[in-house]
């Protein structure tokens, strides 16, 4: 595996995240995970609480293929409420890093309507390589 996080000189530093990334290697695309877990329960409706579980889903799923967060390139986060999100930022920096480390690729965050579970409210993305 090969991985260059790219960053465009003169640009203000990415806090958290990575403007884009370059690799090479064998790709795991890890569909929508939400806040619930492997039996299909929500355990929460606190949105950091979700984001946490959609999180440690991933995780799984990466490690079932035989790869961990320092192979993610980029993560999709889809909101059912941007202002949760961002009264939530410092518990989900906290989450983000106790599930995931230290490893922040490309990512894109956007405010949805609805997500088809109805108690979901973030959905999450991945994709890595190995």
């Amino acid at each position: 595996m090969s991985v260059t996080t790219l960053h465009p000189e003169g640009w203000a530093p990415a806090k958290g995240y990575a403007n884009g990334m370059k690799a090479t290697g064998t790709m795991i695309f890890v569909g929508g995970q939400i806040g619930w877990t492997a039996d299909q329960v929500f355990e929460t409706d606190d949105f950091v609480g979700q984001c946490e579980q959609a999180l440690k889903n991933i995780r799984a799923v990466l490690e079932e293929g035989g790869a961990g967060p320092e192979h993610l390139v980029r993560l999709t986060w889809f909101v059912t409420d941007k202002q949760q999100y961002l009264a939530g930022l410092k518990d989900l920096g906290r989450v983000y890093r106790d599930v995931m480390g230290r490893n922040f690729p490309a990512m894109t965050m956007v405010q949805v309507t609805a997500l088809v579970e109805d108690r979901a409210k973030v959905e999450i993305e991945a994709t890595a390589v190995l």
